[in-house]
């Protein structure tokens, strides 16, 4: 990085360290202090110059770690120098009283970032002397001093040959044994012995272990790569893996270095590129993570990807943020680690060193392969590279038999097709034959899955559909989705392949019943691989991606109408959730707009399959009962609107269906006490509730005075949530006071409504779901009751108990949520539609609540949609008159105050 007398001055601090000395006198507590203060110092200046460098040359990473490795060196050199010379001297040396001190681990490699761990071996000829303890005490407790993070263990040659045969963490530490100072003859003696003993008859064993030890690692940090907070270090394709693979090729190849591959032809030169280039990277980014946090932190959460995307230069453009770009850059990089490592492991099977890769393909019943395949290592392989080469479209051939057989490709086959991928021009991107090789593999060979996935990685997707290549491991900074977007197309292909098996009919009976039922496969496959194809750029992807459809449908060979199916699907792929989770479904407006935006059965079928696919495909636990019953409600009335006409969705048929369902749900009750209950509620109240909630109020009304207030909380298990309703008698502020209630006790809205009787008392009810997105469970519900007790009697205030609660997470302070504020007075018959697309935080709810009973607003229902940190809160509303809010003088006042409360609510989380 600088000149080697900038990271440490070696004949000046040892100049330095000896006037100390001297001046300490021979007191060991002075002269370690004298030492301590020197080295210090050293240290500070060394690493300070360090870290300027880096910042000014950010990418630079590699003489990085060789510079913070010498540092280090110099360090324990000056502590040994001390402890031999001067602290505990031995003029004339027995053959017991050697020492060397070896680096090992990563700091063996020479690799350090800027904290890591200090991993020292101390090797004696025999047995441990009291020289020796005592010498490797001082070195050690100089270290401590300096702050150093030392893993240190004392042993002799014979203890480490026994260990490394033993432990294979040991054996890997020894394999990256450095002499750094002492006795240069004992390190020697080790590097042989251990090569000569143990490495040499091994490798088979080592590989297995460390393989094993691979897979462990990866399913710990969450078993693929496209993780949203990856960890540099250990994740899967991060720089455990490349220090894996250098490892490996130590111990079978004995090469020091990974360019070394190249020669012995394991790797091409290209691929040892890509090595140095992706290493370099995630060298790069783990410093960065350690000159920020202070410590040795390898995890890349949210907020430490803002900051290490700044450092290193990236900048916000083309519509993406500049921490979208870096993650972007990684994800790419740790795809290409796991291309080097399939790469390298079959070179290793080629040479039997490891097994082969599934021995029951050796057992089970072969599927015959076509002409021009082979199996190599029970792999996937054309017979010869020239006869392959010679038909451009065999680079998609390959991985439709691939797929067919069920077989894995060989790693030489994909070393072709990746370097082959210029063949794929125009011409063969309109050939018919290739369109029906692409879309059979779509269609007709199973699980697409595998198959999209490898064509992905190795750039045969964007090169047979350019306009994919944009989203390849586009990261979507955010904390809804789980997956890069080209990882998320993929799933949820994957999902309906699953719905079609029927292997998630007991989840999705409407969607299994559909596809069972018949539609245009084509067109959904088709529309999911194209459903956010457009994003990362300033245009609404949906539009975007419905442009982009419109030129590519036609490519795939696709009629007309399908064509116009495929680009409805993708402009309005968000039409159904948005509707399911951000409108009150039982408002006949909504259900009468959404059929006619959608016009047809056949649509309407084909929306909800692909709305479904994509929910179950954004990540693990984001499909739910809630949003399962949301969907289901609104496809089934949307179906029957279809079916029997608009007009049928009126208030009074809604009314009346519900009067008589509560009537035969209350048999047993005298016909007069049944005809006050019918009679008591506005129509809204009929609409807007289902038949068993209708049930709980009747019961809670029965005989209530009006100074009592009754609760009534139930887990409900078909929408995930737990049911709270409440009566009591109406007074302005009701639906605040609650939603703060709930806040308090840690509990999400995520559905709400309330009504006042014709005789003035409040029905108010909600869904509310723990931090989990589950049910609160049953030892909970007595505090859940008591706090709405407490705060609707006064005996808590809302607002200054969240003061301390309703805090953002560090982590998750730099997602950007712009607030967006819409009234809509179409979208509803009697109420206004006020819409608050704002970031997510406990106490929001509340805020926005308060703040329009502040303003003499009467909220009827408001509906809850949250996605990652951020949250649509949906509000149905009128004014103190009963009336809309059409002046738009009002809506501004209005809109002012929400956002007033919205900055000073985030201020109050930030501080």
């Amino acid at each position: 990085m600088c000149p080697a007398s900038d990271i440490f001055d070696a004949p000046r601090v040892r100049a330095e360290l000896t006037e100390a000395l001297a001046e300490a006198g021979p007191d060991a507590k002075a002269q370690r202090a004298a030492v301590v203060a020197v080295l210090h110092a050293a240290n500070k200046a060394g690493r300070a110059r360090l870290a300027e460098v880096f910042t000014e040359h950010p990418w630079v990473s590699r003489p990085l770690k060789r510079s913070y490795s010498y540092l280090t060196d110099r360090l324990v050199i000056e502590a040994h120098w001390v402890a031999t010379e001067v602290m505990h001297p031995a003029p004339n040396p027995t053959s017991s009283q050697h020492l060397a001190v070896c680096a090992v681990g990563g700091y063996g490699r020479g690799e350090m970032a800027p904290h890591s761990d200090v991993d020292l071996l101390f090797l004696t000829p025999y047995k441990i002397t009291g020289w020796a303890e005592s010498v490797i005490e001082t070195i050690l407790y100089t270290l401590w001093d300096l702050k150093l993070k030392v893993g240190h263990a004392s042993r002799t040659v014979k203890d480490c040959l026994r260990l490394g045969a033993e432990d294979y963490t040991i054996r890997t530490a020894l394999l990256e044994e450095r002499f750094v100072t002492g006795h240069r003859p004992l390190a020697d003696e080790l590097r042989e012995r251990l090569w000569d003993e143990l490495f040499s008859s091994s490798a088979s064993d080592f590989i297995e272990a460390k393989l094993t030890e691979r897979g462990e690692r990866h399913t710990r940090q969450g078993g693929q790569r496209y993780v949203l907070e990856p960890n540099v270090k250990e994740g899967k394709g991060g720089l455990r893996d490349l220090q894996s693979l250098y490892w490996i090729a130590k111990y079978v190849h004995q090469a020091e270095t990974i360019q070394a591959l190249v020669a012995m032809d394991v790797f091409h030169q290209d691929e040892y590129d890509s090595f140095q280039e992706a290493e370099d990277f995630l060298w790069a980014v783990r410093s960065h993570l350690h000159l920020i946090t202070g410590r040795a932190a390898d995890q890349l959460t949210f907020d430490l990807q803002v900051e290490v995307a700044q450092r290193m230069g990236y900048t916000d453009r083309g519509g993406r943020r500049a921490v979208e770009h870096f993650m972007q850059d990684y994800f790419r990089h740790a795809t290409r680690v796991g291309e080097l490592t399939r790469i390298f492991l079959t070179a290793l099977e080629a040479d039997s060193v490891k097994q082969a890769p599934s021995l029951s393909g050796f057992f089970r019943r072969r599927k015959k392969l076509r002409d021009g395949y082979e199996l190599v290592q029970n792999r996937l392989r054309f017979v010869s590279e020239e006869a392959f080469l010679s038909d451009r479209l065999n680079l998609l051939r390959i991985f439709d038999e691939a797929l067919r057989t069920g077989y894995l490709m060989h790693p030489d086959a994909m070393r072709v097709i990746a370097a082959n991928l210029d063949a794929i021009d125009d011409s063969v991107r309109r050939d018919p034959e290739a369109v029906r090789i692409f879309m059979e593999l779509l269609l007709k060979r199973g699980n697409p899955e595998r198959a999209l996935r490898r064509m992905n990685e190795l750039g045969v997707l964007s090169a047979f559909i350019p306009e994919f290549e944009p989203i390849v491991a586009m990261m979507q900074f955010n904390m809804y989705h789980h997956y890069t977007v080209d990882e998320h197309t993929i799933q949820t292909i994957s999902t309906l392949w699953q719905i079609e098996r029927e292997n998630l009919l007991e989840e999705l009976p409407i969607a299994s019943r559909i596809l069972s039922g018949g539609v245009n496969r084509k067109v959904l496959y088709v529309a999911l691989l194209m459903h956010d194809i457009g994003k990362g750029r300033r245009e609404d992807h949906s539009v975007l991606g419905a442009k982009i459809a419109r030129k590519v449908c036609p490519r795939l060979g696709l009629t007309p109408e399908e064509c116009d199916t495929v680009e409805w699907l993708v402009r309005y792929h968000l039409l159904m959730s948005d509707m399911a989770q951000k409108r009150d479904i039982s408002e006949p407006r909504t259900v009468r707009d959404f059929a006619k935006a959608v016009k047809t059965r056949k649509r309407l079928d084909l929306l909800l399959l692909l709305t479904v696919c994509d929910i179950r495909g954004v990540g693990p636990g984001v499909w739910n009962n809630w949003k399962a019953v949301l969907l289901r409600q609104l496809y089934g009335a949307t179906a029957e609107a279809l079916d029997t006409g608009l007009e049928d969705l009126n208030r009074d048929t809604l009314e009346k269906d519900a009067k008589k369902a509560l009537r035969m749900a209350l048999r047993d009750w005298p016909r007069t006490e049944l005809r006050h209950e019918t009679d008591r509620h506005y129509g809204t109240y009929w609409q807007g509730l289902p038949t068993e909630a209708h049930v709980v109020f009747a019961e809670l009304l029965r005989d209530l005075p009006t100074d009592e207030i009754r609760l009534d909380l139930k887990p409900d298990e078909d929408r995930d949530a737990t049911r709270v309703a409440f009566v009591m008698a109406d007074h302005p502020g009701i639906f605040s006071r609650l939603a703060g209630a709930l806040a308090l006790v840690g509990a999400n809205v995520v559905d709400a409504r309330t009504y006042t009787s014709k005789d003035g008392f409040a029905t108010a009810v909600f869904w509310v779901q723990d931090a989990e997105g589950s049910p609160f469970e049953s030892a909970r519900l007595p505090r859940l009751q008591a706090m709405i007790h407490k705060t609707l009697a006064g005996e808590v205030v809302a607002r200054d108990a969240l003061k301390d609660r309703d805090k953002i997470k560090k982590r998750e302070r730099e997602f950007r949520v712009p607030t967006t504020i819409t009234f809509d007075n179409e979208g509803s018959e009697i109420y206004t539609i006020i819409e608050v697309d704002t970031r997510d935080r406990p106490g929001l709810l509340y805020d926005l609540t308060r703040t329009l009973a502040d303003s003499n607003v009467y909220i009827a229902s408001a509906v809850i949609a949250t996605y990652g940190a951020q949250v649509v809160d949906t509000f149905y509303v009128k004014d103190m008159f009963g009336l809309k809010f059409y002046a738009e003088s009002k809506q501004k006042v209005l809109e002012r105050r929400l956002r007033s409360a919205i900055e000073q609510g985030v201020e109050r989380a930030r501080a």
